[in-house]
């Protein structure tokens, strides 16, 4: 599978090592052309290599992860080894209200990533934020 392009994303689980697949928090992905953010407190731009994608961290924490994507329906499945040699496996499942208008903007260290009604925010010390928009 390509680079994803456009999308917002919840994370269902995470399976670290084999493990079993948990949910601890709420872990947003927002991705527009070649930009993302993660709730997670990262953001940047991401690379496709022709079998991996590299999600390069250039606004709050600092480092990139390198994996795999598959689509399995209509969640995204990610598969990838840490720089430590561990291994991880997310389950990634569409967000609602991702059509619309999208883009990114990136200020004095920070990065704001937009789909649709899902927004990443991410600052400079590495606190990531989501947010849906609503019409008043």
């Amino acid at each position: 599978m390509d680079a994803p392009t456009r999308g917002a994303w919840l994370r269902a689980g995470i399976s670290r090592d084999s493990g079993p697949l948990l949910e601890t928090g709420h872990v947003v992905w927002i991705q527009s052309g070649a930009c993302y953010a993660d709730s997670r407190g990262f953001a940047g731009t991401t690379s496709y290599d022709g079998e991996q994608v590299t999600f390069h961290h250039d606004v709050g924490e600092p480092g990139h992860d390198v994996a795999t994507l598959r689509a399995e329906g209509t969640r995204m499945i990610e598969t990838g080894t840490n720089l430590d040699g561990s291994t991880f496996l997310e389950v990634w499942t569409p967000l609602p209200g991702s059509g619309g208008p999208d883009g990114s903007w990136t200020t004095a260290g920070t990065q704001t990533v937009r789909v649709g009604d899902q927004v990443v925010h991410v600052d400079a010390g590495g606190r990531g934020t989501h947010f849906v928009l609503t019409e008043d």
